[in-house]
């Protein structure tokens, strides 16, 4: 199996599967593809990771997505990282970022705004519309959290006197749920 765009989205959609299957689904029948080949295509990915002489890192992406859009450095405190950013066909609205650290090794990956985060509404959440930005620039009194697995995140933010926690995998949107407490 080549390992390419394709299969690097559907590398994606099979963590988002763990939130929001039926986007995921609906995703699938739109690229053609089935529930075999994502799996094929995590598994893979997987593979590549553990591999002792597979490229790691940044040549990893770089090896399955090609050059990306955009390449530049961004201040995290103290240190300069190193960011490269792709625009994949099933996202063409948004940017896969990645920021590596000196020495190379990859910190983190999400999809990104070009431009940065746009205010979204409440009724503006769509799945696989809205990214972690977009929902801080809407909600600026959101609480961001950690997710509860490798790669996922969520906010709590407040509407109508409610509050809502934002789920989202590599940085994109999936869902949200009213939080009881």
């Amino acid at each position: 199996m080549r390992y390419g765009v394709r299969e690097f989205e559907l590398t994606l959609m099979h963590r988002m599967r763990d939130v929001n299957a039926p986007r995921v689904e609906r995703a699938l029948r739109d690229l053609g593809a089935t529930r075999a080949e994502l799996r094929a295509a995590h598994a893979h990915w997987t593979r590549l990771a553990h591999a002792a002489r597979a490229p790691k890192g940044l040549t990893a992406l770089r090896s399955a997505l090609g050059p990306p859009a955009h390449e530049g450095e961004r201040p995290v405190g103290s240190l300069t990282c190193e960011v490269a950013c792709w625009v994949l066909p099933s996202w063409p609205e948004l940017e896969f970022e990645v920021l590596t650290g000196p020495g190379g090794e990859v910190w983190n990956q999400w999809f990104v705004r070009p431009g940065g985060g746009r205010p979204v509404a409440f009724a503006d959440l769509e799945p696989w519309e809205c990214v972690v930005a977009d929902l801080g620039a809407g909600f600026p009194d959101a609480t961001q959290l950690e997710g509860g697995a490798p790669h996922h995140w969520a906010a709590d933010f407040r509407h109508d006197g409610a509050t809502y926690r934002a789920r989202f995998v590599y940085g994109l949107y999936q869902d949200k749920e009213r939080v009881t407490r």
